[in-house]
């Protein structure tokens, strides 16, 4: 069967680190409560995340015309109906 893609949500803008932070708590309190619930125009998601899910955190360096770009990209994955994974990555 062939893989299927479909982008449910999609959003990249400018902000502050500190409204940055500030997103990315509110997120991880909607996590842990196991719904998150996204909207930014005609835009909207309802998620109910699992109690195991795959962590994933990736830092990367882009090095382009003598500029130097850097992305700590953070990604949560869970297949539906899927059994138990654990993460060993910690937040220092």
């Amino acid at each position: 069967m062939p893989k299927i893609e479909e982008v449910l949500f999609d959003s990249e803008e400018k902000t502050t680190r500190s409204d940055a932070a500030d997103f990315l708590r509110k997120l991880a309190d909607k996590l842990e409560a196991g719904q998150i619930s996204l909207s930014q125009g005609e835009q909207k998601v309802q998620l109910e995340i699992p109690r195991k899910i795959t962590l994933e955190v990736k830092v990367e360096k882009e090095i382009k015309s003598e500029k130097i770009k850097h992305s700590l990209e953070v990604e949560l994955e869970w297949t539906e109906g899927e059994g138990e994974n654990s993460s060993g990555i910690v937040v220092m």
